[in-house]
């Protein structure tokens, strides 16, 4: 018992022991990184990260990360701007643009700093990533700190040669490690529970060694005396009628010791093994493996693979876990003429199904050929747009080509981004403050508007197609940016053309942009409302496009305004700088709208339907705008047309109490919205930011927005910052209950993977930060399907059926040891050799359970993915509940009974050999043992439902084991074997009793759960029983309809999914097509 229970410690140290490794090594990496420090010589030299201290001046150059937050100084541009890649923190590609105080501006050469002097006053250590507060007392002036001259650690510098900076926060103190959390060890629900059940055994081995104590007391008390043959007058102590309680206790360690089979300690050395072995059959499946990049799914942990099958809520991250963060430009509207003929993702799928739909014929086959026809892959990225009219230089025949040409110079020219030549294809790239604005800018490109150069005050378009035939390249100066926000929805240029015009450039949400039309402006709006209609239903992300020209008076005396909001300080600068946008954002003329499609990655609207047929929930937490993360609800259908979205976020007010008392408000109405609802296909979907979550998340409300979430069919989280990605992890977690997995694939991810009961990191773009903190990796989203509907399904059920026989075959053996010693007066005595009772679990029944926890499949990989819904049997726990654990006890119980009285009665008193003698202890013994192998081994083979030549070696291999180990150790000199020498070939083997009372007590002892097993079939079948059944009649190939009718019915009701979605397509094109007829 000892030896096996110091062996899977061991193990489990050594396992935590080389976790813990890895993470030093890993902050070693980190910390040892270098960067140029200001020192006392007036240069800069090399120090590494963990020798950074408050204060420091540091030079920064690109394509570096910051070694610690830092207050920006100055840059390579004169206006102190750089661009930031904050990928690790908040998971965003795009970049952001920083620009330091004026004051500073003049602190870019290395030698400059060899005087400066100044004192930052600022707010203590915090996780918020979108806020700071701060000042900067530099040369007897005192400057306010905002977020934009701020560069957070784990932050990457871009597009700018070199930054310098002061260090503010370092190490623990910096925002990212403020958000980090502290890695959990982490137990599967199934193992903490199998702990209890050891509680439970270990109380009944206490029960019963007190029982044989007391009987043993007793016995001594009152038989010991009239026991002649035992000389009770030279009895020691342990046997003395005079000293019942001594002998009892003496008896207890024999007692506990005799009776500790019960407790299967070599069930965890079995677990750690099977454990093992399914988490390479993770690794070694070749359809989680990704040929593209080459990386196969990895189990990191092995502790937690049944978890995967129990699965309730999964939390993910969205840029690089669902997108790919890529937009693609696909179909426009330009005067209210509709251009772009590729098929969206939805379009296709919509096709795909009516394809399959065996009602439908005729002409929406026709149609999803022609769909089909026109779904091609673009070679260009970000650029899918197929239509003859506008490409190569064609949109100069159309009847409205100044409106194409004006449309075009709009995305070329109201952006922020910067060019960047590709030497290799002699085109432009650009660095886009989103991927939005960069498909614009590709798409613009290949209109014949290409962008290639920015100055401080200028952009550079080159115009491909014109009149004359020749390229012309114009130049537009910018005089001012009005740049996007979550609030304004709308970003604007003021520019001046080569011809001395003032242009107001507007793109924006069309609800924004529609308010803000002239009347004359609107000649357009009927027919391109009508398209962005049509955009949405098919999943793509929408903007207006519109544009003003200015007189050179009216845009002064603005500016003037502007300029004065600008420079003013004050608490409200902001609503100067609102109000000055809105006084000229007026009177716009419409001219057309964008739709892109925001490439998902492979397989995830398919993933995500399969995920939701299989009854889990999925909410979606990203640092992006809350726009963004709406397109991309829809783009992956957890959102859609019909669906009421509840959106919470906070009033703005500078009153604290004001603001949760609103956001409760907002709580409660949801929860009334819900209650309220009468019908029942009625979805909700919640939506909220982060600054409102950070209201939401405190205890007084935690419950409430938890109850709201529960209640809607999809969560959305935005602007949420890693920290916040792991309270909401917490609280789902701890709030239901219920099992939770969170994926991701960036550093700002690493909080909530370590914080959920499972955490999977992605293998993409982004680093190996979350695959490392992660205990499963996959390379991309759509293996979750695979990895959770199918190994999740298998290994939950495996550990389950295998954990619960384990009891049952060690109740079933360990009680005919106290059956027998009850029967020969609580004496002690073993009924079995001590050979017999080491191999037990060694050898006679260990490799039977081991290939059923490694090899069982109720049903195949394939009808696991067709019927999702027998998913549902591990988060309701139906094979490892009470009812089932307490069954198989029983059933133990009963077959312990059985084997000891069938021996007791058929050897007690009658001949065991032909001579007339009877069986002695040995043959009792063996007799009982023989009955205990055949029926434990014939049990595991009624339990499993798919064997190989794997099993059948094992089980009948294991019975094979016991008469080979009889031969063996009966062939021995007696004084190894003792009263078991040539016991088979002498004493059991010629006796036909002894084969008899084999098959007599294995059939006992397995009718019962045949009984059961035929009663379950019949009466009250499981999922995977009907499945089985209809396998086995060949029901699937002989009879489709049927197979496709309980495919049908083994779906969990959802109300997210892309299936949903392309039902709502299918209903649209068939009423369009009824109407035609």
């Amino acid at each position: 018992m000892i030896a096996p229970l110091a062996f899977v410690v061991g193990l489990s140290m050594a396992k935590e022991g080389l976790e813990d490794w890895r993470r030093f090594m890993q902050d070693r990496e980190v910390n040892s990184r270098k960067v140029h420090v200001h020192n006392e010589e007036g240069g800069f030299g090399k120090k590494t990260w963990e020798d950074v201290r408050v204060g420091d001046v540091v030079k920064v150059e690109k394509d570096q990360f910051f070694p610690a937050d830092l207050l920006l100084l100055s840059s390579n541009y004169e206006d102190g701007i750089c661009y930031v890649e904050t990928m690790n923190l908040d998971g965003e590609t795009n970049l952001k643009a920083k620009k330091a105080l004026e004051a500073t501006l003049g602190l870019d050469e290395d030698d400059n700093f060899n005087n400066f002097k100044g004192i930052i006053k600022c707010e203590d250590p915090n996780p918020s990533l979108y806020t700071f507060v701060g000042n900067l007392e530099y040369e007897g002036k005192v400057y306010a700190i905002d977020p934009t001259q701020i560069l957070l650690r784990d932050s990457k510098l871009r597009n700018t040669e070199f930054v310098y900076g002061v260090v503010i926060f370092t190490g623990h103190d910096s925002k990212v490690m403020q958000n980090s959390t502290r890695s959990p060890s982490k137990r599967s629900r199934v193992e903490k529970k199998m702990d209890y059940i050891i509680y439970v055994l270990f109380s009944v081995l206490l029960v019963i060694s007190l029982i044989s104590s007391f009987g043993f007391a007793v016995e001594i008390k009152y038989s010991m005396p009239v026991w002649w043959f035992m000389r009770p007058q030279d009895a020691d102590e342990y046997y003395s009628p005079k000293k019942p309680v001594i002998s009892g206790l003496s008896h207890m360690v024999t007692a506990l010791m005799l009776y500790g089979y019960l407790i299967p300690i070599s069930l965890y050395v079995s677990i750690e093994v099977v454990k093992v072995l399914q988490a390479t059959f993770i690794n070694q499946d070749i359809q989680m493996y990704d040929e593209d990049t080459g990386i196969p799914a990895q189990a990191r942990t092995s502790n937690l693979n049944e978890e995967l099958g129990q699965v309730d809520t999964i939390l993910s991250d969205k840029t690089g876990t669902l997108t790919c963060n890529q937009m693609d430009f696909l179909k426009c509207s330009i005067a209210g003429i509709p251009y772009g003929v590729s098929p969206s993702e939805v379009e296709l799928a919509a096709a795909q199904q009516m394809a399959n739909d065996q009602e439908d014929q005729g002409e929406l086959k026709t149609l999803v050929a022609s769909k089909k026809e026109k779904a091609h892959k673009s070679p260009i990225k970000g650029f899918n747009f197929e239509d003859n009219r506008l490409m190569n230089g064609n949109w100069l025949k159309e009847p409205t080509a100044a409106r194409i040409m004006l449309f075009c110079q709009i995305l070329a020219v109201c952006h922020t981004a910067i060019p960047e030549l590709n030497e290799e294809t002699g085109n432009y790239t650009y660095e886009a403050e989103s991927p939005d604005e960069g498909s614009f800018l590709v798409a613009a490109r290949e209109l014949g508007f290409e962008f290639f150069q920015r100055t401080q005050s200028s952009v550079f378009v080159r115009e491909k197609y014109t009149a004359s035939g020749k390229p012309i390249e114009r130049e537009y100066k910018i005089l001012n940016v009005l740049e996007f926000t979550s609030k304004r929805k709308r970003m604007t240029v003021i520019v001046r053309d080569e011809e001395g015009q003032i242009l107001l450039l507007c793109k924006g949400a069309d609800s924004i942009i529609f308010d803000r039309l002239s009347k004359d402006g609107k000649l357009y709006l009927e027919d391109t409302t009508r398209h962005l209609n049509d955009y949405g239903e098919a999943g793509l992300r929408t903007l207006a496009l519109a544009y003003r020209k200015l007189e050179e008076s009216e845009y002064t005396a603005w500016n003037n305004e502007f300029q004065k909001a600008k420079t003013s300080i004050g608490a409200d600068r902001d609503a100067m700088l609102e109000n000055a946008a809105d006084m000229m954002e007026r009177d716009l003329f419409l001219v057309g709208a964008t739709a892109v499609e925001d490439k998902l990655q492979k397989g995830v609207p398919q993933c995500i339907d399969k995920l939701a047929q299989a009854g889990l929930k999925l909410w979606v937490l990203t640092g992006d705008k809350m726009e963004t993360a709406i397109n991309i609800g829809f783009a992956c259908s957890l959102l859609r047309q019909g669906m009421k979205q509840i959106c919470i976020t906070e009033s703005g007010s500078e009153d604290k109490q004001e603001v949760k008392e609103d956001i409760l408000k907002q709580i409660t109405n949801g929860l009334e919205m819900i209650k309220q609802e009468n019908d029942p296909h009625a979805a909700f979907a919640l939506i909220i930011d982060g600054k409102t979550l950070a209201y939401a998340l405190e205890d007084d409300m935690k419950l409430k927005f938890l109850g709201l979430a529960v209640e809607c069919a999809s969560v959305i989280c935005c602007r949420v910052s890693p920290k916040q990605k792991a309270l909401v992890t917490r609280l789902v977690k701890q709030g239901t209950g219920k099992t939770t997995l969170a994926i991701g694939d960036g550093a700002n991810d690493v909080g909530m993977i370590q914080e959920a009961d499972i955490g999977v990191g992605i293998s993409g773009v982004e680093g190996m930060q979350a695959v490392m903190a992660s205990d499963f990796s996959v390379s991309q989203f759509r293996f979750l399907e695979r990895l959770l509907v199918v190994h999740g399904h298998w290994c939950y059920k495996r550990i389950a059926q295998m954990i619960c026989y384990f009891f049952y075959k060690n109740i079933a053996f360990g009680l005919t040891l106290f059956y027998f010693e009850a029967f020969t007066g609580f004496s002690g005595q073993s009924v079995y050799d001590d050979w017999y009772m080491l191999l037990f679990n060694v050898v006679l029944t260990s490799l039977p359970v081991m290939s059923l926890g490694v090899f069982e499949q109720d049903v195949s990989s394939e009808v696991c993915l067709e019927f999702p819904a027998v998913y549902q049997q591990g988060p309701r726990n139906l094979f490892f509940d009470w009812y089932r654990i307490l069954g198989w006890m029983g059933n133990g119980l009963l077959c312990s009974l059985i084997i000891f009285f069938i021996n007791i009665i058929i050897l007690y008193d009658q001949a065991f050999r032909a001579e007339g003698q009877t069986a002695d202890l040995a043959v009792l013994g063996t007799t009982m043992f023989t009955c205990i192998v055949w029926s434990l081994n014939c049990q595991i083979a009624l339990t499993m439902s798919h064997f190989t030549w794997i099993q059948h070696v094992t089980i009948w291999g294991s019975i094979a084991a016991w008469y080979i180990f009889l031969l063996i150790y009966g062939a021995l000199s007696p004084r190894i074997s003792g009263d078991a020498y040539q016991i088979l070939v002498e004493a059991l083997a010629p006796a036909p009793i002894y084969w008899q009372t084999t098959l007599l007590a294995t059939i006992a002892c397995t009718l019962p759960y045949m009984a059961h097993i035929a009663y379950q079939r019949c009466f009250e079948p499981e999922d995977h029983h009907i499945i089985q059944e209809i396998k086995y009649y060949r029901k699937d190939v002989e009879d489709q309809h049927m197979w496709t009718r309980e495919r049908s019915k083994a779906r969990q009701k959802t109300k997210i999914g892309f299936t949903a979605r392309v039902d709502a397509k299918i209903r649209q094109v068939r009423a369009k097509l009824n109407k035609k007829q």
